[in-house]
């Protein structure tokens, strides 16, 4: 793989339960819906390169960087500052997920590797990150029933997407293309839901509240 050729990734990152908020912390609006919508346009766009139904590598690069890299990395510092563990690990980690993809992808010379080994790398990157989307979404199910599908589709979706990598199976790489679609659907219907919520000073749409 060289440095124009894209990465098969999709993804990033999910929101989280509510902590005791320190002294404070009321003046900080609610960041996860900022964090699941940069998470889900993300990977949106991502997935459907993988799935193949588009060829949109280099737009990914620039919503990788300013969008799923640093909006949701800022968002997870929001979820630290109202003291909320699940939230800041998670928009935290898949923010610098999304920045580690754009640098991967648009800024790193990789001409001198070898193709299959740079796919195998590429596919213990993705490997890594499934293993934590799992304990994150062991974590998730003392969460709501929309993020317990966010993170279990994304699980699904790194764990094919590395595979793939691994393997060296394209069909595996379409798979995981599509359930990237679908974890960005569910992310954004998460964001939706949080908005909805503030904007009409109660619940609106189910998210399957435990």
């Amino acid at each position: 793989m060289t440095a124009a050729e894209p990465t098969r990734a999709s993804h990033v990152a999910p929101a989280a339960p509510e902590e005791a908020a320190p002294r404070g912390a009321a003046a900080f609006a609610d960041p996860a819906p900022l964090g699941l919508a940069a998470f889900a346009l993300t990977t949106f766009v991502l997935s459907m390169t993988n799935a193949g139904l588009f060829k949109a590598e280099p737009v990914v690069f620039g919503l990788a960087l300013a969008y799923g890299g640093i909006a949701q990395m800022l968002a997870g510092m929001w979820e630290f500052a109202k003291g909320n563990t699940f939230g800041a690990t998670a928009f935290t980690s898949y923010g610098a997920f999304w920045l580690a993809f754009w640098y991967l992808t648009g800024h790193t010379d990789l001409s001198g590797v070898d193709a299959k080994d740079a796919g195998h790398g590429v596919g213990l990157f993705l490997l890594a990150w499934a293993i934590f989307t799992a304990y994150m979404f062991v974590a998730s199910l003392r969460t709501n029933g929309a993020l317990i599908v966010v993170f279990g589709l994304l699980t699904i979706t790194f764990l094919l997407l590395a595979l793939a990598d691994l393997t060296d199976t394209s069909g595996l790489a379409k798979a995981g293309g599509w359930f990237g679609v679908a974890t960005a659907l569910a992310a954004w219907y998460a964001s939706f839901a949080g908005v909805l919520s503030f904007t009409n000073k109660r619940p609106v749409l189910p998210t399957g509240a435990r």
